[in-house]
């Protein structure tokens, strides 16, 4: 699987959730390789902090990644990449390389709207792809909030699916990320952990075939 988190928006998440579900595959263990392909760099700056990894990152921010991202992906069972803000020819090299496509969205409406070319690259892209999976998932949500449980109505207005797995706004993702570990590593990360674990295993039955058609309240949104 070659898996993308992108948004037009900067902030929403999109390098803590690649580093994490790569830690989280490459524990398998999987053969995993997580691309870099944001200028600013997050995920070559956390892998700098470490002195070794069960995953190897590199770093492609260029306009023509597709092709060496899929060239490289021919060597793992898993690759990872982290795509930039904006809705640039990067972000399109991202959507073209991929598998499945995933939209990080805060349960804010500036994060939602900043998402609508991103979610129309995707969509031009599986009307020659129609393979190519897209979805929302809620990431650093407010838990119990109003806004905390009324973005998968507002992300339901887009007419584009949105996971199940929600990804709460924990301390532990920003502790992990700034100590160059993942949430499975450092000690106060067993809920963002819990989290990421969710996220994988509907990442895989999705892999497996499973239809993305979330669109409105779940459980856990509540």
């Amino acid at each position: 699987m070659i898996l993308s988190f992108l948004n037009q928006k900067g902030g929403v998440g999109k390098s803590t959730l690649s580093v994490n579900v790569a830690a989280y595959l490459a524990k398998k263990p999987r053969k995993v390789l997580l691309i870099d392909a944001d200028t600013q760099g997050t995920v070559a700056a956390w892998a700098a902090l470490r002195e070794d990894s069960k995953f190897r990152v590199v770093s492609m921010a260029r306009d023509n990644m597709a092709r060496d991202a899929m060239a490289m992906a021919v060597d793992y069972q898993d690759v990872i990449i982290d795509g930039p803000p904006g809705a640039g020819k990067i972000t399109r090299a991202a959507i073209i390389a991929s598998d499945v496509v995933l939209v990080p969205i805060e349960p804010s409406g500036a994060s939602i709207w900043a998402s609508r070319d991103t979610i129309a690259q995707i969509q031009e892209a599986q009307s020659y792809n129609p393979s190519l999976k897209g979805a929302f998932v809620v990431s650093r949500k407010l838990a119990n909030t109003v806004l905390g449980r009324d973005v998968r109505e507002m992300a339901a207005t887009n007419g584009f699916p949105i996971l199940k797995s929600e990804i709460v706004n924990r301390v532990g993702f920003a502790e992990a990320l700034t100590m160059g570990t993942s949430v499975f590593e450092w000690a106060g990360g067993r809920e963002a952990a819990q989290d990421i674990q969710k996220l994988c295993l509907e990442l895989e039955r999705i892999n497996d075939g499973e239809e993305i058609i979330h669109t409105g309240p779940t459980a856990e949104s509540a």
